[in-house]
């Protein structure tokens, strides 16, 4: 992965439009491309804690492959508050929203741009953040793509040794750890390098600080798979997640595999793939969400640029109609029901298919 320093901010948003939104805990940035499209829910991302929506996104919405995908939706990019680009400080005192407060604050996005429904992509903050909003308000969420999710809050022993390493550490280091494996870290790539500056430069401090203490004092998050344990609270919407075989937060993702509805969840280990999936395997990721989307109903004929000569059907999609009882029997239906909720084999060879396992890889 060849990238700049500055290439996560170099393209220029010509298309999206920002705004900011008032929530009952303060004001939201957000910047969206696109308007609503009949019943189709928007793309609703959630960033990491130490970035932005560009930081985090850029590389993979500017992939060629996705945007054959999201020029079919409205795209919304949510920044956690004082996160954004140019971030005023807030103030001496300022109180940062808990987690779910972080997640309450998403309802006034919706109703503001009059969505019916998303489909969530977050990564790691971004993505707890996006479960609980999901645990939440069901209703207003289609499907969910998590990278880097961990499920778990801190003990009083990972409480202590974080509050001990920021006596010894800076915070933009901190934050790369949390980021990029240690491997990563020590082979100090030109990616580690530019994300190094770039959270250092382009994030305020101030404003950062407030959002790390708030995401290390998260509670667990409250799931647990259906029979489990009686009135267990879980994801009802299928649910893709994503982690790099070579991730800090591989064990978190793989216990939040453990406590979701293994009918509706797919479980994507990316091979070759470190901290930041959706910049380092923008490719792989693509193709993921594309059968992703399509298992929920949504049915895409986009260009292969992998094929030469004769015809590739023209870009296009189009919507099945909604159900949330649909039968689970297949991945996408040919008479117009909806099916709620498939696991599907991620592998490079068989993108696409049906198959009830709980991990797949790529």
């Amino acid at each position: 992965m060849q990238e700049n320093s500055d290439t996560f901010l170099l393209a220029v948003d010509t298309d999206w439009k920002e705004h900011d939104i008032e929530t009952p805990y303060g004001l939201l940035h957000v910047v969206i491309r696109g308007s609503p499209k009949g019943n189709r829910p928007a793309i609703l991302t959630y960033h990491d804690v130490g970035l932005n929506h560009k930081l985090c996104f850029n590389t993979f919405f500017n992939f060629e492959d996705m945007q054959e995908i999201t020029k079919h939706f409205v795209v919304c990019h949510v920044d956690a508050p004082g996160q954004q680009v140019g971030a005023s400080q807030f103030p001496q005192g300022y109180q940062f929203p808990s987690m779910e407060q972080l997640a309450a604050m998403l309802p006034s996005v919706v109703q503001h741009f009059g969505f019916k429904y998303v489909i969530g992509i977050g990564v790691g903050a971004g993505a707890y953040v996006l479960a609980k909003f999901a645990l939440i308000f069901p209703d207003l969420v289609e499907g969910l793509v998590l990278m880097n999710i961990d499920p778990n809050g801190k003990g009083w022993i990972d409480w202590a040794a974080t509050k001990l390493s920021g006596l010894t550490s800076t915070l933009p280091d901190m934050v790369l750890s949390h980021l990029f494996s240690q491997e990563e870290l020590v082979s100090n790539t030109e990616l580690v390098q530019s994300y190094r500056q770039q959270i250092g430069n382009v994030v305020n401090q101030a404003n950062l600080q407030l959002f790390w203490n708030m995401y290390n004092s998260r509670r667990d998050l409250d799931i647990n798979r259906p029979g489990m344990v009686p009135n267990a609270k879980t994801l009802r919407c299928p649910v893709m997640l994503v982690v790099g075989d070579n991730a800090p937060a591989e064990d978190g993702v793989v216990e939040c595999n453990s406590k979701l509805d293994p009918t509706t969840t797919t479980f994507l280990k990316m091979a070759d793939s470190g901290g930041l999936p959706q910049v380092t395997q923008p490719g792989k990721l693509t193709e993921a969400f594309k059968y992703f989307l399509q298992g929920m109903g949504y049915i895409a004929y986009l260009k292969d640029r992998r094929l030469s000569g004769g015809a590739v059907p023209s870009a296009s999609m189009t919507r099945l109609a909604r159900s949330r009882t649909a039968s689970l029997t297949s991945a996408s239906s040919v008479d117009g029901s909806r099916p709620q909720a498939c696991t599907h084999s991620e592998s490079s060879e068989g993108l696409g298919q049906v198959n009830h396992t709980m991990e797949v890889s790529c």
